[in-house]
């Protein structure tokens, strides 16, 4: 029986989201140095195969960003939204971030310092060109956030926006450090970041008619 376009596409969808699973697995045991070889050894697969899935690596590595981003952001609102408050949303939000690298250090450096095959992790391949817009996209996620439950006054769009790029910024570059190092407790940065955001966050008014923060 010839398939419909619809069964053609689900069946494609279903393929590409088990070559993403194979994709993770190689990611959880290698980090960086995945490789396509290994990917398509995985998934049980040849490498011209996995390559008219995704391109190339970068396509592959824009999947994998989305499907991981996807899964954080959820975390993220769930976090945000949870009824208590400001300062334990503040302090969930960080820990929600920060155990998500800790839980999966060899996905975030896949995402975070991608390497090119042969090249070492520090190098990776055009690493700002891949790794910018996640960052990005957590940004305005998180700006969005700011504007629709913060009330901050005529201007209070873009300062939202400052705002949400620049709490990603610093849970980013602090997480990216304290994975490295471990120079203390999960809690203990949670506690020390949210003690620096807190100031004109805990003055701010909830925006009127917004769920609140």
């Amino acid at each position: 029986m010839e398939m419909t376009q619809e069964s053609r596409r689900t069946a494609s969808e279903r393929r590409r989201r088990e070559l993403l699973e194979a994709a993770d697995r190689v990611v959880l045991r290698d980090g960086p140095e995945a490789s396509m070889n290994a990917i398509a050894a995985e998934a049980g697969i040849t490498k011209p195969i996995l390559y008219r899935h995704f391109g190339d690596k970068g396509g592959l590595y824009r999947a994998l960003a989305v499907r991981h981003t996807d899964a954080l952001l959820a975390g993220l609102r769930a976090a945000l939204d949870s009824p208590v408050p400001r300062r334990d949303r503040v302090e969930a939000t960080l820990d929600t971030y920060l155990s998500a690298i800790e839980a999966r250090p060899q996905v975030y450096r896949f995402l975070m310092h991608p390497s090119d095959e042969g090249q070492t992790p520090d190098r990776g391949f055009d690493v700002g060109r891949h790794s910018a817009p996640l960052l990005r996209r957590l940004g305005e996620e998180l700006a969005q956030v700011i504007a629709e439950r913060v009330d901050l006054g005529p201007a209070g769009g873009e300062l939202a926006r400052v705002w949400g790029h620049g709490i990603v910024g610093m849970m980013h570059a602090a997480g990216d450090w304290w994975l490295r190092e471990q120079p203390c407790s999960r809690a203990q940065l949670v506690q020390h970041l949210a003690d620096l955001l807190w100031g004109r966050l805990a003055a701010a008014g909830d925006r009127p008619g917004g769920p609140g923060f």
